[in-house]
């Protein structure tokens, strides 16, 4: 059984790719073990995306290529 982890007292940071606008705003909370739980710093109270530790992995390492990435399911 999969369980949603508690992120009640989760410490959020905004992407350090956030155009301190106030536009385009991600926040990630650490110290998650084996996730990275995401949401949008306008939003705070909305919905949060979680991923797990390898898949976003691969993600920043695309980005930060400036690549394509593939990840399969």
């Amino acid at each position: 059984m999969n369980r949603a982890p508690d992120l009640n007292t989760a410490a959020w940071r905004k992407s350090s790719y956030s155009d301190g606008g106030g536009t385009n705003c991600l926040e990630v909370a650490d110290n998650h073990p084996g996730i990275i739980p995401v949401r949008d710093s306008k939003q705070s109270d909305g919905p949060v995306l979680v991923f797990g530790a390898s898949p976003w992995a691969t993600f920043l390492a695309g980005v930060k290529g400036d690549s394509v990435v593939r990840i399969s399911g």
